[in-house]
């Protein structure tokens, strides 16, 4: 019933297995793919005709990791599958950048990628996989998809790089990089890392060392499409612009040459869409379709007169050299209540960064395939279209925004404290007030700048640059700290991000098909410069992070336990630590280790509540004096809460030197009074003194009562078990006099006399 068709290859210990045929067969293109237990379906399908008028190409990426492929029910109240996660947005990202520049320029028929996780064993990750089999189902599927391209993780250890390690261990213990890499046969397509502080030789081993292991997974796609793949579509044949492209050369290749010239952006837009103005005013009497053909001449005729000049004279659109980055203005403290603050401003890219710091309770709590984890560090960016002045969208981030507060989130994340050096949870916000060029690289910028202003210890600022290229055949140039127009116009988008000590990340996104070792070898060399430039114009701000937390900040102090005392200091249903934090004020999070963080704003909560805490835990002392409160009187004494969560009792005699007929005639409950710890008994009673202590002062007083014998001197035999302490026992029930004169409540034995 099923034409299978099926591929597999050794790869990295585990085989890895594509298959077409029995899956999915409506589509134009569908790949499981399976990865040790990890399995992977990508469906591919395509419009067969294009919406009049259009003219971009609408390609979908969607990827899905469904609860049920690691035997787990999704948390919350529906129970299902909801709107995409940050990493399944993230992946989708992965999937999306690699393959879109293999598309010939014209092909505007909507195409749809989805990719969902069906199986996860727990080590081989699906991101990776999804990629693959992405590209297996767009190459069987028709499309003219000029690929295929494989893709890898890259982990570094011991010096030695690691193929497709787990993601959560990639950057563990001795792991020094996270690395996901895409690549066709012959050039490198995409990076996105995370790493500690590497060299660029250490990175470029890493991207060279994915593209070789990348060569067996192409080779098995091919294979896969030799036996399965669907005829290729005909496509029609790009319009020749090369005429219409002379002529509007001729109209407005002078301003817009001139139009390029200008520095500043705003001058330049209006400059730019007075030519393509112009332009359009020029084809008002042609065809609807020639129309549209003139509208993409002009766009290529922009693109040929700013890389030509580039290339040929090495001039950039603001008049810089290659390797100049814009003026920097760099702030700190900028906003009066947030925890820390910077305004980070390069030429006419501008973040506005925050960043706040919590407690515990703040961290971000997700719900992934492995389970439940929480996470203390957050980057959010937000692009609003006033940055840009323009009118649009204002609310839920975009894609965009999510990949490059990911993006600027790799880049701090290893230079961070570890938590129990600061046990805060910290989240940076960057809202884009003005971008022309990076502004993810900006954000790095900012918010490292916000962290050191709100005191947080890290290790060594991090800067972040975006590079750009122009090819032109054999010829290239490498642009540092690209415009928004060098952008567009270019041919790669390359950011890095790190310290003077190493690379904390790298993101590489091209538009034409691959670029080379010595290419690459040159943007890192020519990006740790402009780093270090970055960097020395951050210091003048702020050099290193601010000794002490904003006042606006909660104060977190952390204590140590004993483990056999936690259930003491929580409580039955946890009546004593609610108690705790209703009483004082702060917030009190114990864990199963005895390690307790109390914080607020208020270091007097904090204080009180250590000082109750450890008044739980701690022993008493025999000798010492404590301040304690009477909780309760009974005929023979008080008895006194001296340690948070320990009594003892103040005896009737030990109240005051001379004779106290009622313990109400000297204390009452809720009285604070100064008490010295007299005696513990073998069951953990204690005996308390007043008469010896100054209650104003709390200065031992000296003792002028004569001592009293010592209990082994004690006259008397005690009896049996009705004995005579109480004046003897007759038959049950026949009590003798009590000798302190009766009363209520238990009196402890080495209290009586």
């Amino acid at each position: 019933m099923f034409d299978t068709k099926t591929v597999s290859v050794e790869w990295g210990g585990k085989t890895l297995t594509l298959e077409t045929g029995r899956i999915a067969r409506q589509a134009d293109g569908a790949v499981l793919a399976t990865y040790g237990e990890t399995v992977v379906l990508c469906a591919v399908t395509a419009a067969k005709n294009v919406k009049e008028g259009q003219d971009f190409f609408p390609l979908t990426v969607h990827y899905q990791e469904k609860f049920s492929s690691a035997g787990r029910i999704p948390g919350g109240f529906f129970k299902r599958e909801r709107g995409a996660t940050e990493k399944e947005t993230l992946t989708s990202r992965l999937i999306d950048r690699p393959v879109r520049p293999l598309f010939p320029e014209g092909f505007y028929n909507e195409i749809n990628v989805i990719a969902q996780v069906f199986s996860y064993d727990g080590e081989c990750e699906p991101d990776v996989l999804a990629m693959i089999a992405a590209s297996a189902a767009l190459t069987i599927s028709g499309v003219p998809f000029m690929g295929p391209i494989g893709a890898c993780r890259v982990g570094y250890v011991d010096g030695e790089y690691v193929l497709n390690p787990k993601q959560n261990t990639a950057l563990a213990e001795d792991g020094r990089l996270d690395l996901i890499v895409a690549a066709t046969q012959d050039a490198v397509m995409m990076v996105e890392s995370e790493a500690k502080e590497l060299t660029e030789e250490e990175m470029l081993g890493a991207v060279m060392f994915a593209h070789d292991n990348i060569k067996p997974v192409i080779g098995a796609i091919i294979d896969l499409a030799e036996q399965a793949a669907n005829d290729p579509w005909e496509i029609d044949a790009s319009d020749d612009t090369s005429a219409i492209k002379e002529k509007l050369r001729g109209i407005v290749g002078d301003d817009i040459a001139a139009a390029y010239k200008l520095t500043d952006k705003s001058a330049r837009s209006d400059a730019l869409n007075a030519a393509r103005a112009k332009a359009k005013d020029a084809f008002a009497d042609e065809e609807p379709q020639t129309q549209m053909v003139a509208n993409k001449a002009v766009k290529k005729l922009e693109a040929e007169i700013v890389r030509g000049a580039i290339i040929k004279d090495g001039t950039r659109i603001d008049g810089r050299k290659l390797d100049q980055v814009r003026p920097i203005e760099a702030m700190v403290g900028v906003l009066p209540r947030a925890h820390g603050s910077s305004l980070f401003t390069r030429g006419e890219t501008q973040a506005l960064c925050s960043t706040t710091l919590g407690t515990k309770d703040a961290e971000q709590m997700i719900d992934g395939l492995e389970g439940l984890s929480y996470e203390r560090f957050m980057l959010h960016y937000n692009f609003p279209p006033y940055s840009v002045g323009e009118v649009g969208r204002f609310g839920a981030p975009s894609r965009r925004d999510v990949g490059h507060g990911k993006l600027a989130w790799r880049a701090l994340h290893n230079v961070l404290p570890s938590h129990d050096d600061f046990p805060y949870t910290i989240r940076v916000l960057s809202d884009i007030t003005e971008s022309n060029g990076s502004s993810s690289m900006a954000t790095v910028c900012g918010g490292c700048l916000s962290m050191m202003d709100a005191g947080v210890p890290i290790e060594r600022p991090v800067s972040g640059i975006a590079m750009g290229l122009i090819l032109e055949g054999s010829d290239f140039a490498v642009l540092s700290d690209i415009l928004g127009d060098e952008d567009h116009l270019g041919d790669m988008d390359f950011k890095v991000a790190g310290t003077e000590a190493g690379i904390t990340s790298l993101q590489m996104d091209i538009k034409i098909a691959g670029i080379t070792k010595e290419i690459m070898e040159k943007a890192l060399e020519q990006a740790k410069a402009g780093r270090a430039h970055i960097l020395g114009e951050m210091t003048k701000a702020l050099g290193t992070a601010r000794t002490d937390v904003s006042k606006h900040a909660p104060r977190i102090e952390t204590i140590q336990i004993d483990k056999s005392k936690i259930r003491d200091v929580i409580g039955t249903g946890g009546k004593v630590i609610r108690e705790i934090v209703a009483e004082t004020g702060a917030k009190v999070d114990i864990d199963d280790e005895g390690v307790i963080k109390i914080s607020s704003s208020d270091l007097d909560q904090i204080e009180a509540a250590k000082k109750w805490i450890q008044g739980i835990v701690e022993e008493a002392e025999v000798g010492k004096i404590y301040t304690g409160k009477v909780v309760n009187i009974v005929d023979f004494g008080a008895f006194v809460n001296f340690m948070g969560g320990k009594d003892g009792l103040v005896h009737v005699s030990e109240m005051k030197n001379e004779r106290v007929e009622k313990p109400t005639d000297v204390v009452s409950e809720g009285q604070e009074v100064k008490v010295k710890v007299l005696e513990i008994d073998n069951r953990g009673k204690v005996r308390l003194s007043m008469r010896v202590v100054d209650q104003e002062t709390g200065e031992e007083l000296e003792d002028t009562r004569p001592p009293r014998e010592p209990r082994s001197d004690r006259g008397g035999d005690r009896g049996g078990r009705g004995g005579d302490r109480r004046g003897g026992r007759g038959p049950r029930g026949d009590r003798g006099p009590r000798r302190d004169g009766g009363g209520e409540g238990h009196v402890p034995d080495f209290l009586k006399d």
